[in-house]
């Protein structure tokens, strides 16, 4: 018997940043593989809006970082928050799917509570390092919680929430291939020294960690005549946002890539990556790497009354130590970088011992099949 669409196959969708937008594209496949017909709107990046998504604001307008960004751009989320709230009480979607960025999906979550609206929330909030309390209000609101790290579902025994880990995402992956297929791939040449520079998916970001990286670069270049720099442009910005810093060394050999983080850290010798989801992208390429990270002195002031974690870098989190340098706030110097990098290049013990322990950090994801499991959770609950 063929399946027949009904009208009411809609959900709703809020993805921020890339990394949440490229989870969300992947499950709303499996969804519409698993129930034809269904269709979805919300809040999307790039890849969500070619999987299908009536996009009603682009996620760039609520993907924001630290609080001095955060401040200006306030009424403007405020705007997008309370436009979803509507449209979803006029479209009554039969289940949302909210990924990731907290701050903004735990209030929608609260209205689309008041609704009826069943919430599938996707990417725990990291209550394991800041704000506990976070769990009760999660309880509330959130239906569903789905973890992609392994040790996050403890954290909610007790408190009500239904959660379950389902594996991350990224351990779809294939092993990562040798340097030299990456680099045949984005036609660069295989026998020069390679590194690959990450500085994030967000214009701050950019601001932040793009000219110390490229300052970095120069001192490299200096020890490394041959040596090429390649950097991932994030499906969220324009090349033209990077062409200002870069103008500022025009004798330095950088290759700019659209998208394909990981094959852009596949193809390295060593790679700078900005701290968070791009840490462990980067880290499942096995690739040797260091982790930067810069915010504004204000938002800086406040993570450090608030965090309470020995680690920043994603990979560290997971392995329960520091396997990979953390280079924070005025340590993401460019002097620092370089001599990191340096060390990772030249002393190969460094090199096999980092290698080693993000192998076990990749063993650690879970099985393959998250975007199907998530897709099982939402329907689950549309039923």
């Amino acid at each position: 018997m063929l399946y027949s669409p009904r009208l009411t196959d809609r959900i709703l969708i809020v993805a921020g940043e890339a990394s949440a937008d490229l989870h969300a594209a992947r499950t709303l496949h499996e969804l519409q593989r698993l129930r034809p017909g269904l269709t979805a709107f919300g809040v999307g990046g790039p890849r969500l809006r070619e999987a299908g998504l009536e996009a009603l604001a682009p996620a760039e307008d609520i993907s924001v970082m630290g609080l001095a960004e955060v401040l200006p751009r306030i009424p403007r989320i405020l705007g997008i928050l309370r436009m979803l709230g509507r449209a979803a009480a006029e479209r009554r979607p039969r289940a949302a799917l909210l990924v990731d960025l907290p701050d903004f999906n735990l209030r929608l979550a609260a209205r689309l509570k008041k609704l009826g609206i069943p919430v599938v929330y996707y990417v725990s909030p990291t209550i394991w390092a800041w704000r506990q309390g976070r769990a009760k209000q999660i309880a509330r609101v959130v239906d569903r919680m789905l973890c992609i790290l392994p040790f996050e579902e403890r954290f909610y025994e007790g408190t009500g929430v239904s959660a379950r880990f389902v594996g991350h995402p990224f351990a779809e992956r294939p092993p990562p291939a040798p340097p030299e297929a990456y680099r045949s791939a984005l036609g660069l040449p295989a026998s020069r020294t390679t590194i690959a520079m990450v500085p994030g998916s967000r214009p701050s970001e950019l601001k932040r960690l793009l000219p110390p990286m490229l300052e970095a670069a120069e001192r490299l270049r200096a020890a490394h005549p041959d040596a090429q720099f390649v950097v991932p442009v994030a499906p969220t910005l324009d090349r033209a946002a990077l062409e200002p810093y870069l103008a500022a060394h025009r004798t330095l050999e950088v290759r700019l890539v659209d998208g394909r983080t990981e094959e852009v850290v596949g193809a390295s010798d060593a790679a700078l990556v900005k701290s968070g989801t791009a840490t462990l992208e980067a880290g499942l390429m096995l690739r040797p790497m260091v982790v930067v990270y810069k915010l504004s002195w204000l938002s800086y002031a406040v993570a450090r009354m608030l965090v309470k974690i020995a680690h920043v870098a994603l990979v560290n989190i997971l392995a329960g130590r520091g396997i990979v340098p953390e280079l924070l706030q005025r340590d993401a110097s460019p002097e620092r970088m370089a001599a990191e990098v340096e060390r990772l290049l030249g002393d190969r013990a460094a090199r096999e011992a980092q290698i080693a322990a993000l192998r076990e950090v990749r063993a650690s994801l879970g099985e393959p099949g998250a975007p199907l499991r998530v897709a099982e959770e939402v329907l689950g609950v549309m039923r």
